[in-house]
């Protein structure tokens, strides 16, 4: 225990001290390596009828203290819930029942007893068997005023999920999205992939990226930014129907929306084309919205939502058209740029008509997107990946998918002429020359593998975390993630 620093706060202080004493006198807690559990507590209260008058061990933390002269309830907490233990100097002896007095709330125990109702008809249970399993030397928060400020609770998730066992639904709900996409998929017959973290270009999206260096190539390496480009490779190596859900890191602002690091799902399937991925990717969420709320109508922070159905289509000139009052079929890139002036619109860095419109539809349309709502017609500038449309070159076969005024993911007929690519990534390379530091960079590699052949192939993204707040009713994407990017302190 010399390592230790002693200059800690009062609290903290007095259980070091009785951490010694227990180590002095051989009943150090740490040396305990295992306590085989026979129920969970949710068990147990669920299933009193059966249980009554048996014998059962838990374990737990405590989170609530009752001590009296000669009887003590205590709740712990265990993954599934809280259970009541009564425990009396008659059972345990004078001996044990003092060492028990002297544990402290967030106390690791074991318990072993028979269950029993109190009087007040708490399912808890009765202690013949107590044991110390580790020592909390750091107090949990006030058990009245808990842990609140969102900072501390993000910051200090594990013990927001102490004092807040209401979080760990989020995280269940989380679990819940992952595995339904899993079994999704895997019930079609798409193959899951995992793809390189560490890449020697950043591509698949416009994105600003992390960027290290690989030692022993002595070489700079970015982190991935999306996981596209390695799965067009495997559509060109043979592989139809694959499916990646993997981390991906972007180098841009936090915001309820946006954390640096998130969950990325993303799908391919040769010879389809963006309707059909719209269909896959409505079948998709309506699959986990029903395996995890049970339903397809809910609601989302006081919203009504409908997940059920076809879902509504617009186009994106159309939207803007209905909801701004510009009519882009009827402007040319200096008169949009007019007209976005006088609405005191911010202008885009770049200011062609595709970039206008865009950032107008942005601006003005996407808050009032409430229910499901797929907008098609996306400006090839924003789409460097994407089959321009067969009638207006400037339009790209994309649709993005809206749920309550936020972007769930994109839906895409994936570019499979090489000729093509290259010509999009040399106009990407031209924007990063004058300073986006989030375009593409020309991948060789992929061009390289583009060359051998292609088939049509459709492909589709989505945030998984966004998703989750949806299904979690989360106001904020730092609640469905369990460390979200923080300053450091």
């Amino acid at each position: 225990m010399e390592n230790i620093e002693l200059n800690l706060a009062e609290q903290q202080q007095i259980r070091l001290e009785k951490l010694v004493k227990l180590q002095k006198d051989g009943r150090d807690p740490f040396n305990e390596t295992s306590f085989r559990k026979t129920h969970e507590s949710v068990e147990i209260v669920d299933g009193f009828d059966k249980l009554e008058g048996k014998s059962v061990s838990i374990a737990g933390r405590i989170i609530l203290q009752r001590i009296m002269g000669k009887a003590s309830f205590c709740h712990i907490l265990d993954e599934s819930g809280k259970i009541q233990f009564y425990i009396s100097i008659n059972d345990m002896g004078e001996n044990v029942y003092n060492a028990f007095r002297e544990y402290d709330l967030g106390d690791i125990v074991g318990v072993t007893g028979k269950v029993f109702k109190t009087k007040t008809g708490e399912v808890s249970v009765h202690a013949y068997e107590i044991k110390l399993l580790a020592k909390a030397l750091t107090p949990l928060p006030d058990k009245h005023a808990g842990l609140r400020d969102p900072e501390l609770r993000y910051r200090d998730r594990h013990v927001d999920l102490i004092s807040n066992p209401e979080v760990r639904d989020i995280f269940r709900t989380r679990s819940k999205v992952v595995s339904g996409i899993r079994e999704f998929f895997d019930s079609r017959d798409f193959m899951e992939v995992e793809t390189p973290v560490l890449q020697n270009i950043a591509g698949g999206a416009n994105a600003r990226p992390f960027v290290t260096h690989h030692n022993a190539l002595d070489m700079k390496m970015f982190l991935r930014i999306a996981v596209e480009l390695h799965h067009k490779r495997l559509i060109v190596g043979g592989f139809e129907k694959i499916y990646e859900i993997g981390r991906v890191f972007r180098n841009e602002g936090i915001s309820q929306k946006h954390n640096p690091e998130f969950t990325l799902l993303e799908y391919y399937k040769a010879y389809a084309d963006r309707a059909e991925m719209v269909e896959i990717f409505r079948e998709l969420l309506q699959h986990v919205t029903q395996k995890v709320k049970g339903a397809l109508e809910f609601e989302y922070q006081g919203t009504k939502l409908d997940l059920g159905g076809k879902w509504k289509r617009m186009t994106l000139i159309e939207s803007v058209r209905e909801v701004a009052g510009l009519d882009f079929t009827k402007l040319d890139a200096k008169k949009a740029e007019t007209e976005m002036k006088k609405m005191k619109l911010e202008l885009p860095k770049t200011r062609t008509w595709g970039t206008l419109l865009y950032s107008t539809f942005e601006q003005c349309v996407e808050k009032t997107l409430i229910q499901p709502t797929f907008i098609t017609g996306y400006p090839v500038e924003i789409a460097p990946l994407v089959k321009k449309d067969m009638h207006d070159p400037r339009i790209a076969d994309m649709s993005e998918l809206f749920i309550c005024g936020r972007e769930m993911g994109n839906t895409y007929t994936e570019i499979n002429d090489p000729i093509d690519q290259r010509e999009r990534f040399m106009a990407q390379e031209r924007e990063r020359e004058k300073g986006d530091t989030e375009a593409m960079s020309v991948d060789e590699d992929f061009l390289s593998a583009m060359a051998y052949g292609m088939p049509p192939t459709g492909g589709q993204g989505l945030g998984v975390d966004r998703f989750v707040m949806l299904l979690a009713d989360t106001h904020s994407i730092r609640e469905s993630l369990f460390f979200p990017t923080m300053r450091k302190k």
